[in-house]
This record gives structure tokens, sequence and C-alpha cells, in this order.
């Protein structure tokens, strides 16, 4: 028998041994009156050996225990941090001391009610008065020397990831912060947040390959959405001029870094705007959030100091030229894109002339360290994009890049029903070249268009490679609570 085998037989038997006694293991409810930066903020003026007759309720996961002859410590952990809990003899009744140093073990949840006081050596503390088991681990802790340092089991296991690093709770506290902070730069810009179905019998709003499933009650295959965007498009025809919507995207594509098959976005749409006006938004946005959530316009990627105050706009076709020194207005056929592509190792099977200035650029995107909007790609890449006024071999795109990161593709939005009709159709007969990500025919969305819809800008961030960004994190699965990880068979350990 392992260690950790003996350790979870162990903990069966003081299980048993509980219940026994009478002891419910897992009662249901426990009041507490403080959290532990509560009492750390109230008394932190409290001089070493001092004691108060103010008596506190507190409950947490017991992260360590030391027992010292008379007197026994423990540290309590709940969601604001830690505090320490002391049971000394003639202090704290015999039979709470026996519960503890027989029945508790760390990673516990129990409530402690007590005194607070401070250490010799100055630890803010609680001298327990009574004592309750709230929740009995069966399973051990990682150590705490060594904690959980495999990446796969850090994302398996969450739960324990966050129980042990202090600093992965600090990501998703600073994530929440940043959807809150996007939610009132909405507000103050006066957007209206709705919701779009993810169960979608077309698919569309993105270059990507779906999810697909089935309906029962309507014998009928349908797609998990890979974006809301023709659905809030149809608000602008509804009469709505500036809605968003925070919502989960489904994409059956390959994992990386910067990839997960489901994530989430901000989509917003603006009637009577266009790219620019995008920009100019998108940029506003991102330095709001970056004052509420880091309190700085300047602050650190992975040893590059990122500053928001100062944007540069480019066009993609000179990106690739700057960074690549490939000449994109050579390419007039999928066969000249296809030599392109082998001059630069991409898999030309995949490649089109309508897609290769896309591929191009994922080659150099980690150089786009400072604040850069590339825009104006190909008109056949941006199917839903209007075309630009000045040359219409171009759309009206832009993609901002910080860090290296790609945080969101926005656009002017096609509202020329018959054109987008057009670009459906050069769409479907990409897909049949190879193209898996192209685009399907929406008919119904052409219908939509048909009534009218004004001129729009809309733009989709994508949340987690900007809590990237803000957490200074390098994989998109340090970002995501629960990231989706190649099902394991688990086993429930038995009494």
């Amino acid at each position: 028998m392992g260690r950790e085998e003996q350790i979870i037989t162990e903990r069966l038997r003081k299980l048993s041994e509980l219940r026994k006694q009478g002891i419910n293991p897992y009662p249901n409810s426990f009041e507490i009156t403080h959290r532990s930066s509560e009492l750390h903020k109230k008394y932190h003026s409290l001089k070493s050996e001092k004691f108060t007759k103010d008596s506190v309720k507190i409950a947490g996961r017991l992260i360590m225990s030391r027992y010292l002859g008379k007197i026994s410590f423990g540290t309590l952990q709940d969601s604001k941090g830690k505090i320490q809990i002391v049971l000394q003899d003639k202090e704290t009744p015999p039979k709470i001391i026996e519960l503890f140093k027989n029945h508790v073990d760390n990673g516990d949840f129990i409530g402690a009610e007590g005194s607070i006081f401070r250490t010799k050596s100055g630890e803010l503390s609680i001298l327990v008065k009574k004592l309750s088991i709230l929740t009995k681990s069966l399973s051990p802790l990682p150590e705490k020397w060594h904690g959980l340092k495999d990446e796969e089991e850090r994302y398996r296991k969450r739960y324990l990831d966050l129980v042990i690093n202090k600093e992965v709770r600090e990501v998703f506290e600073k994530r929440a912060k940043i959807l809150e902070a996007l939610r009132e730069f909405m507000k103050e810009k006066d957007f209206l947040e709705v919701e779009t179905p993810i169960l979608q019998p077309v698919y569309g709003g993105a270059l990507a390959k779906p999810f697909k499933t089935h309906i029962d009650a309507y014998d009928s295959d349908v797609f998990l959405s890979i974006a809301p965007e023709l659905p809030l498009k149809k608000c602008l025809v509804g009469g709505f001029e500036r809605v968003y919507e925070i919502t989960k995207k489904f994409r059956n594509e390959g994992v990386d870094r910067s990839h997960n098959p489901e994530h989430m976005t901000i989509e917003w749409y603006q009637a009577y705007a266009n790219y620019e006006n995008g920009m100019d938004l998108f940029e506003e946005c991102i330095k709001s959030v970056a004052n509420k959530v880091l309190g700085s316009l300047v602050f650190e990627y992975q040893n590059n100091k990122i500053d928001l105050r100062k944007w540069r706009r480019l066009s993609l076709e000179k990106a690739i030229k700057e960074y690549l020194d490939e000449d994109v207005t050579k390419i007039k056929t999928d066969a000249d894109a296809k030599k392109v592509a082998q001059k630069h190792s991409l898999n030309p099977g995949e490649i089109t002339k309508a897609n290769i200035q896309d591929e191009l650029m994922k080659l150099f995107r980690d150089k786009l360290i400072q604040p850069t909007f590339l825009t104006d790609y190909p008109i056949e890449s941006s199917p839903l994009a209007k075309p630009s006024s000045k040359d219409p071999t171009k759309a009206e795109v832009f993609q901002p890049f910080i860090g290296g990161l790609e945080l969101a593709r926005a656009y002017s939005e096609l509202n020329d029903p018959h054109l987008q009709a057009k670009h459906f159709t050069e769409q479907e007969e990409d897909r049949k070249k190879g193209n898996l990500e192209a685009m399907p025919s929406d008919q119904d969305f052409i219908n939509a268009l048909e009534h009218g819809m004004p001129p729009a800008c809309g733009v989709g961030i994508g949340i987690e490679r900007l809590t990237m960004l803000f957490t200074n994190q390098t994989s998109i699965r340090d970002v995501i609570l629960f990231p989706f990880m190649k099902p394991i068979d688990l086993k429930v350990k038995k009494q």
C-alpha cells in the first residue's frame, strides 16, 4: 500500500469514528462573523502578546497544523487569505483539543470560534474556544514544499491548484475584474447587453470549423456558435444602435498556448460607425480596463514594457513586407499563394489566395509587442466586412496586437445584401478548394440585410487573451478556470 493510500485509509477510519460519536462530518452550514482579511485589517495595530475579549467565528480549510505539547497551532485559509488558530490547555476545552488532534487533518474545512490575540512572535491568532468539522477531506493535499508542478495535473485538478497557489487564485480574481470593467465601459458608452443563441442551425460570423450536434425534438443537426456576430447584427436591423454580448464561442480547432476549443469573447456592434471609429473605441476600452484593473497604462508583459499610450496603425500588406520581406501584391492566383506558402514553410494544401496573407501574419505576430493595429485585409478573407472606399480589393478590417497577442478582429460591417450573398457563394467555393474554415451561406441573414441594416462597426475581443496580457500569462489554459482536457477515468474512493 502506497503512502497516499495509507493516508486515505486513515482518514476513512477517522470519518467512521466521527459518525460513531454522533458527529456529522458534513454539516449543512456554519455561521461566520469575519473573514481572515477583515480580522487582519481590524486588528492590525494590536501589539504582540496582547489579548482581546472580542469573540469571532471564522471558517476555512486547514492547510497546516503542528502540535507542541500543551499548545497546538493551525493555519486556516479562506477566500480572503489566512489566519492562525491556537488551541491551548486550560484555555481551550479538552474535548476540542482532542477533536483537533485526533480527528482533524490538513485539508479539512473547519469552523473556529474564539478570541483575538497576537502571539509573542507577532502572529495575529484566534484562541479557539469552539471548533467544528465542516467537511472531512479524504484525499491529502499536495505537499506544501512542491505543490502541483505538473502542468497537466494542475489543469485537471484546478481545485487543488487554487488551494495551493495563491497567484493562481489572483489570476481568476483579476479575470473577474476585467469582465466587470468591460461591462462598466459598455454601460458608459450606452451599449445594451443582449444574449444570442449558442445552438445555431447555420454557423457563421467567423472563419472556423464548428462543433456539430443534434436536436432530437426537431430531428435536426445544429452547430455550437463559433461567433455571435450574425445574431448581433440582426439586432441592428431591429433598431438597436449599440449592442454587445459577453459569451462563449466553440471552435473545433487545434489547441495551443493561445487557442482553446471553448473560449469567451465580448463582441460589440455600433451603428453609424466604421473601422476607424472602431479602432478609436477599442483603444479607449483597453485603456479604461487597464486603468481599472492594473491602475496604469504602462505595465510589463513577459519582460516587455507595454505602453498603452502609444498605438501604431499598419496595413497588413505593409506589415508582411516589413517583417517577412514579402510583396503580396504579386499574388494573383491560388497557385501563386501556394508557392509563397512553400517558401515560408506553410502547408500549401491549406493555402489559397484568400487566406495566404492571414497565414503569413501568423509568422510574425509575436513580434508585435507594442500596441499595433493591422488593417486593410484582402476582401476575399473577410466575407462579412465592407470593402474599402479607397481600394475595393481590401476590406476595412483591423486586428489589434499587444505583447505578441492577437486580441481582437473587427471591421466595418458589410450591409449590402447582394454583395453579402456573393461573398457567401465565394466562401462555398473556397471550401471546395480545401479551406475547411470557410463560411457557409446563411440565407436568413441575407433576408435580414434586405430589410436594411445601418452602417456599423463590429469588434470581437478575446477575453482569455486580454486576461493573459493583464496577468502576464503565456498560456490560455492558465486563464481558463477549467480548460478542456482529454478525458480520463476517475474512481470515487469508497468508505
